[in-house]
């Protein structure tokens, strides 16, 4: 089984009459240490999909598997556990605590695991230094700039070791050579064994990744790997 499957996954919504199909009979599986992106227009069922995959929301029909748990199924705080246990999130718009430093938002996940305050501050040291951050701790986002304040944010959700990164347009609000650089940092954190799912609308973005699975209208309709990817697809 690989790390993530989904059986026959449906997520349906109604807006008065009628029903709209977010999600449509979607099957596959993502494996350990892939680096896949999901992309298509608005409509398509990517947002539906990260929400799914994140566990913040729950497929109408169909099984999730997520290291072997089934998680369609569990209530909200089951859910919330899994999580905390298994997701680091990264969104398009950062989501710091403005009054925070980058060390304090960074060491706020560790806080619901029950760490202590010792090693939740050389956790999030460690984290920070990962990203390239260590001369920036004491900031406060403000004081950072947009691919800074991406870094903390890479930082937070690397601080729990997640089984899987998922990533909501992280590039969407960074410009052309901050994007870069941040997507050299997620190419550095796949070589290093880190699972990466991002959503994406740039074909750019979405050549960094191994594997691209093209959403339209809440079905797949195309899922392959990018050639100069291959060789890492194991």
């Amino acid at each position: 089984m690989g790390l993530i499957r989904l059986d026959s996954i449906c997520k349906y919504y109604s807006m008065g009459d009628q029903t709209v199909k977010a999600l449509d009979h979607i099957n596959l599986s993502i494996a350990k240490n892939e680096y896949v992106a999901f992309i298509g227009s608005s409509g398509s069922g990517k947002s539906t999909m990260m929400n799914i995959l994140g566990c913040l929301d729950k497929p109408t029909e169909g099984d999730y598997f997520l290291n072997e748990k089934e998680v369609a199924k569990l209530n909200q705080n089951q859910l919330a556990d899994i999580r905390n246990q298994e997701i680091g999130f990264i969104f398009q718009s950062f989501n710091l605590l403005p009054r925070a430093s980058a060390l304090h938002n960074v060491m706020l996940p560790l806080v619901y695991k029950g760490i202590g305050l010792a090693d939740r501050k050389k956790q999030a040291v460690e984290a920070l230094e990962k990203v390239n951050l260590a001369d920036r701790m004491d900031h406060i986002p403000s004081q950072l700039s947009g691919g800074q304040r991406q870094r903390v944010a890479i930082a937070r959700a690397l601080v729990t070791k997640p089984s899987i990164l998922l990533a909501d347009e992280p590039t969407g609000n960074l410009d052309t050579q901050t994007t870069q650089d941040i997507m050299a940092l997620f190419d550095e954190l796949h070589n290093e064994g880190q699972t990466i799912i991002m959503v994406t609308h740039e074909d750019d973005v979405a050549r960094h990744c191994q594997r691209v699975i093209r959403l339209s209208d809440g079905k797949v309709v195309e899922d392959y790997y990018n050639e100069n990817k291959e060789a890492l697809h194991v």
